[in-house]
């Protein structure tokens, strides 16, 4: 018995052993096919973001989607993220519908990856591919000169370029109202995560601040005079276009360093105050109203403000704002006047303290010296937390943005 036990230790029965098992059986191929399936979750998408919203699905059951290729597109109450696939394979099966509230952390779809892309479906890419690389057809008349032109090499004047696949386009659903038909019907949509937020915060803002107001006029001479006089200068040197904004945002980073109170928060039972300038610039997209951040505006040129001001109505056209673009802040600037408002009170963003309003520029008769002259004025409003601003250091406050737009020099010689 011990030298029978010691001869199968040894191996005197692995051979028939192994002869009788096959090398892959039904239940490793079964074990295979399991671990090929990956499930894939809702990602991180902020620290205060705990779920979202499935807002569009751009791959389907069936398709194949190759690795960091868009799947689905999340909408939550800040902003609309775009889930990529970690693996290449096949979509075998979606966890969530669209509309369907979906927690972070939850399963969101299934790929396998043993799955790969059928030959129908890249013989299908291979056609797009070729109309791509040759998107327009040369005349039949001239068929050597194309020939010829075709096989020239590549001069360093014209040097090769090779061309990229395109990466896929996410068309997102823009909300519209529905037109009004006069028949008697009513149309009722879900209302997106981003507007319920909006509309949360901002009725939260005027239960807990002590919200009021404060107006003045902005001759607008000076600045519209320096922007005709320097603004192809500018573009030509910087690349971008000189805006008004830029000018209310120095002037307002230069009013928050001389009012330290105003660049101040409340937070429970303490006033904190920040030794920096964020300056939020409020830009509508098509799902609403967001509010990008300047970083520290006090080290920041007209034209490097102009620059971030460019990238961020690019990013939020595109919906590809980053949550932390949109954290922070410590003061906002509405610009109403370029939809034609005359003259509006904005709400505060929380937990800021103040908001400068800006509005329309029109001619209107005001009195300089003993004269009735026409000026191109702009109203400004300045909505304030009257917990921490009082009214004295608001007035005061709006109206040193007032004076530093009316006349920029201030801001350089620190006036």
């Amino acid at each position: 018995m011990l030298r029978a036990f010691s001869n199968f230790a040894l191996g005197t029965f692995s051979k028939p052993l192994l002869k009788s098992v096959p090398y892959r059986n039904i239940n490793t191929i079964a074990l295979c096919r399991y671990f090929s399936k990956q499930t894939i979750k809702v990602p991180s998408m902020g620290e205060s973001i705990t779920e979202g919203a499935v807002q569009s699905w751009v791959k389907k059951v069936g398709d194949y989607v190759n690795m960091d290729e868009i799947v689905v597109v999340i909408e939550s109450d800040k902003l609309s993220q775009e889930i990529r696939s970690p693996v290449a394979g096949e979509i075998v099966e979606q966890l969530a519908k669209e509309g369907d509230d979906i927690p972070v952390g939850a399963d969101l779809f299934i790929v396998d990856t043993d799955k790969v892309k059928s030959e129908s479906a890249a013989k299908a890419e291979k056609p797009k591919e070729q109309a791509k690389e040759q998107p327009k057809e040369q005349p039949k008349e001239q068929p050597k000169v194309v020939a010829k032109e075709e096989a020239k090499p590549p001069t360093k004047e014209q040097p090769k370029t090779e061309k990229k696949p395109e990466a896929p386009v996410v068309t997102k659903p823009k909300v519209e109202a529905p037109k009004v038909t006069g028949e008697r019907t009513e149309t009722r949509e879900r209302m997106s995560k981003m507007r319920k937020k909006i509309a949360e915060r901002l009725k939260g803002a005027q239960n807990t601040y002590a919200l009021l107001s404060t107006f003045q006029e902005c001759d607008m001479s000076r600045a519209m005079e320096l922007r005709n006089i320097y603004k192809d200068d500018f573009l030509k040197k910087h690349g971008v276009k000189l805006g008004f904004m830029s000018f209310f945002v120095k002037a307002a980073t230069h009013a928050l360093l001389h009012s330290p109170v105003a660049n101040a928060v409340i937070d429970g039972d303490e006033i904190v105050y920040k030794n920096y300038v964020d300056i939020s610039v409020a830009v509508s997209t098509p799902n609403g109203l967001v509010v990008p951040v300047l970083r520290n505006c006090e080290q920041k040129s007209f034209a490097d403000i102009e620059k971030e001001i460019a990238r961020f109505a690019n990013l939020a056209r595109d919906n590809k704002l980053a949550l932390e673009d949109m954290q922070g802040g410590s003061f906002t600037i509405s610009n109403g006047g370029i939809y034609g408002s005359m003259l509006g009170t904005p709400i505060i963003n929380p937990p800021q303290t103040s908001i400068l309003g800006m509005h329309s520029i029109e001619n209107r008769a005001v009195v300089k010296g003993d004269q009735i002259v026409a000026r191109p004025i702009m109203y400004l409003a300045l909505t304030y937390d009257h917990r921490l601003l009082d009214g004295k250091d608001a007035v005061l406050f709006l109206r040193s943005i007032k004076m530093a737009v009316e006349e920029p020099t201030r801001i350089l010689l620190d006036l």
